[in-house]
């Protein structure tokens, strides 16, 4: 199956905060709490985009844009549905959305030791910006801080 095609990218519904906090709790050791989800929904400067197929959240982004400027605050995908392609399709479409709405640059922090999610990074044009000491716990671990540039080869 075409997992491309089959998936839909749309923007989130209250009705799916459920379906991102389960997400968010298999994927993350410190998870977001729904009041987390729900505070961004309708905010000016959030872009919170879900994957479905056939009805069913299978992951998410959060994107806050400032100005010229975004961060990538959160991206997950289901656990039944990683390797499928849904990561990539998610961020090569807030890249796309940035872009087209003015981003010059976009950052993120990612846990030092997942190499998954740093070589999809760093295969759409993120590169190392910097660090954040003990960022993460449960465990406790450094951030890298990397940023991509709208036009640069990615």
């Amino acid at each position: 199956m075409d997992v491309r095609s089959a998936t839909e990218l749309r923007p989130t519904r209250a009705s799916d905060i459920t379906a991102l906090v389960r997400i968010e709790a298999a994927a993350f050791s410190d998870p977001w709490p729904a009041s987390g989800f729900r505070s961004l929904l309708d905010a000016r400067t959030t872009r919170m985009t879900v994957a479905a197929r056939d009805g069913e959240v299978l992951g998410y982004s959060v994107v806050i844009v400032v100005q010229d400027e975004a961060e990538l605050a959160n991206i997950a995908v289901a656990e039944q549905a990683r390797g499928d392609g849904i990561g990539r399709q998610l961020l090569t479409a807030v890249l796309d959305a940035a872009q087209a709405e003015g981003v010059a640059s976009m950052y993120l922090e990612v846990r030092e030791s997942n190499t998954a999610a740093r070589s999809l990074y760093a295969s759409l044009g993120f590169a190392a910006a910097g660090r954040r000491r003990g960022y993460y716990q449960e465990p406790d671990e450094d951030a890298l801080v990397l940023v991509w540039r709208a036009g640069a080869a990615g």
